[in-house]
């Protein structure tokens, strides 16, 4: 299916240097925002007290924030757990600051903002857990890049393996740049939405190695650029609509997801923009500059000659 189809062929390699240069500053750029700023990572992370509030009626999530952040609470979640009349609220401890002390004195505010709030559970997060997450986190990271890796060699050959891994990986850490340079906290949601962006890009390198591959073999006297400008612009169209909609469905999260989805539609978001660019303005560039050439991906047909019988 194609929205359009465009009848020549548009000369991206032409600028590949260019976009590389973009890429590798945006990408810089991230890893200083890191170094520099660092990730805010959420209770699940660094350690907090967790209540569970029941009420009688369906509870007013945005008047429970407010109340909270009249007292001067600051980096908490309240979200619906349940049912319309549960709430959860996750607390982060501050230093010297006992969870017995933090949940009375979150109960008393929730109590004020209305009598009908009645604490169900409290529980207390540590650090430990926290540390054992990041770590789980980065190793489920790590594994589905080796993952992506061994896939893309064996479907089709190394050096796509590479630069697929390195585009997506690009992705990654600019979502993790843009989540340090403006602070937004870093939970367990948003390291799914990482783990998403990941997997959903290298959907888009496949269909561009793809038809990278089926090039080779169609166009025999083309060259490796001219195969490569091909390959991109005739996966336009399925991108444009692959990623419009897909943006579509996130779009409406982030909008109307309210606050517990609010950082994992946005995520995404950046995630799927930044994915477009990369599986086709980083990873194609990379592949070329790598040396892909047609005896990679079309073997060549080997004369059988009939040996006389005698």
């Amino acid at each position: 299916m194609e929205f359009f189809k465009i009848r020549r062929d548009i000369p991206f390699m032409r600028h590949a240097v260019l976009f590389n240069v973009i890429s590798a500053l945006t990408f810089v750029a991230a890893v200083v925002f890191l170094a520099v700023r660092g990730l805010n990572f959420s209770i699940e992370f660094t350690g907090g007290t967790l209540l569970e509030v029941s009420y009688a009626q369906a509870a007013n999530v945005d008047s429970i924030r407010k109340a909270l952040e009249d007292k001067g609470y600051h980096d908490f979640a309240v979200q619906n757990f349940g049912s319309s009349k549960d709430v959860l609220v996750r607390m982060p401890l501050k230093p010297g600051q006992a969870s017995s002390e933090l949940s009375k004195a979150v109960m008393d505010t929730l109590i004020v903002q209305d009598p009908g709030a009645k604490l169900q559970r409290v529980e207390f997060v540590g650090p430990q857990v926290g540390r054992e997450l990041a770590e789980n986190g980065a190793l489920a990271l790590l594994i589905t890049s080796l993952g992506i890796v061994l896939y893309l060699a064996m479907r089709f050959e190394w050096k796509f393996g590479v630069a697929a891994i390195i585009a997506n990986l690009h992705d990654v850490v600019i979502i993790l740049g843009f989540f340090a340079l403006f602070q937004w906290e870093f939970s367990l949601p948003v390291l799914a939405a990482v783990l998403a962006v990941l997997g959903y890009s290298v959907n888009e390198s496949v269909v561009v190695a793809d038809r990278i591959r089926e090039n080779f073999r169609k166009m025999r006297k083309a060259g490796v650029t001219e195969v490569i400008d091909n390959a991109i612009t005739r996966t336009i169209s399925r991108t444009i609509i692959t990623h419009g909609c897909t943006q579509l469905m996130v779009t409406s999260m982030l909008i109307f997801g309210g606050q517990a989805l609010h950082y994992f539609a946005l995520a995404l978001t950046i995630g799927i923009l930044f994915g477009i660019y990369s599986s086709v303005l980083v990873m194609a560039p990379l592949v070329r500059w790598l040396g892909v050439k047609r005896e990679d991906l079309v073997k060549p047909v080997k004369e059988r000659r009939d040996e006389a019988v005698v």
